[in-house]
């Protein structure tokens, strides 16, 4: 099969479309023909060994397919069947071997692309807003809480707008550019800033000088600073990636002086680690897809052979919404 191969950390240069041999699905496990793959910052932070990863690997570990094969003690009738995943390392490839306990059906409405983008970034903004946090709407009279999502054209952010607004909760998010801004207003914003070093004072005016109960920081090192100057008294620092780099170490007694503050840098595999609370969550997840409750913006669907030009797209940060790698046997191509 084709897939992407890394054999050393550095920049999107490293990504090779190579041919190796195909996977084969072990006890528990399923054979998944990829339809599509999906790019996540993640991706990013492994490549460069921002965070640990062993080369020579195939990255990745989003997608959406059909089913080709099982392993031991799998029932054969999911041979056929439309499934998703999150959690399966070398997904940036043909074929790729999924947990079985770990891939969601696929609805027959979702298409691959889809599929491929709402779980990672989904089940994220679900944790995001009921685990790591837990921001409310309006209830017996009083006003819901207000959040600050920064990146809010991104992937993620506006999924997360779109879960929060639908509570009531009052968004505000920080943008890139006029095109961002218009997409994150249509997921639900009520303010969209742009990125500057006025963001908390701004915050901090439309909120009556309070600030909000929540910000979700996904950029790091850029808006770190804003980020706790924008947070009311007792309110949360939720700080779930690093897009312009990791924050410095942090002394905590400064969260004293900011209004006894709390910061929290939470992950994913915690959230969903019980067997029942995966299948809750991605299960509300794909259901508000199906739906129409949720939609999920793909821009840009790039080839697999041009997975390092979707990384430096990503990294540049001229992307908003999700990405997602086709391989040749799929007929994607690039949108942008």
């Amino acid at each position: 099969m084709h897939a992407i191969h890394v054999t050393r950390h550095g920049g999107p240069e490293v990504l090779e479309h190579v041919e190796i041999d195909d996977p084969t699905p072990g006890p528990g496990q399923l054979l998944v023909r990829v339809g599509a793959a999906g790019i996540n910052f993640i991706d990013t932070y492994l490549r460069a060994g921002r965070y640990p990863s062993q080369p020579p690997y195939v990255p990745g570990s989003e997608g959406a397919g059909v089913v080709v094969g099982v392993g031991s003690d799998v029932d054969t009738d999911r041979v056929g069947t439309r499934v998703a995943w999150c959690e399966a390392p070398g997904s940036y490839a043909e074929l790729v071997t999924v947990p079985a306990a770990r891939a969601v059906p696929v609805p027959e409405s979702v298409d691959d692309p889809t599929a491929a983008s709402v779980l990672l970034q989904g089940l994220t903004a679900h944790y995001l807003l009921d685990g790591s946090a837990h921001p409310t709407g309006p209830t017996d009279g009083n006003a819901g809480d207000a959040i600050l999502v920064h990146a809010g054209a991104g992937g993620v952010g506006l999924v997360l707008t779109q879960l929060a607004a639908a509570r009531g909760i009052r968004v505000i998010t920080t943008v890139s550019t006029d095109a961002k801004a218009e997409l994150s207003r249509s997921a639900g914003a009520e303010t969209v800033l742009r990125y500057g070093p006025d963001i908390a004072e701004q915050v901090r005016d439309l909120t009556g000088g309070a600030g909000v109960r929540v910000t979700y920081d996904g950029v790091g090192a850029d808006t770190f600073e804003q980020s706790l100057a924008a947070t009311a008294t007792r309110g949360t620092v939720v700080l779930f990636g690093a897009a312009s780099g990791p924050v410095p170490p942090f002394d905590l007694q400064r969260l004293n002086g900011l209004g006894s503050l709390s910061v929290t840098r939470p992950t994913l595999a915690d959230f969903i680690r019980e067997p029942r609370e995966f299948i809750w969550r991605t299960r509300e997840i794909m259901d508000a897809v199906a739906s129409g409750a949720l939609t999920i913006r793909v821009d840009h669907r790039y080839r697999l052979t041009e997975a390092a030009r979707a990384h430096t797209d990503l990294e540049a940060r001229r992307t908003a919404g999700s990405l997602v790698l086709e391989p040749a046997s799929a007929a994607g191509r690039d949108q942008k």
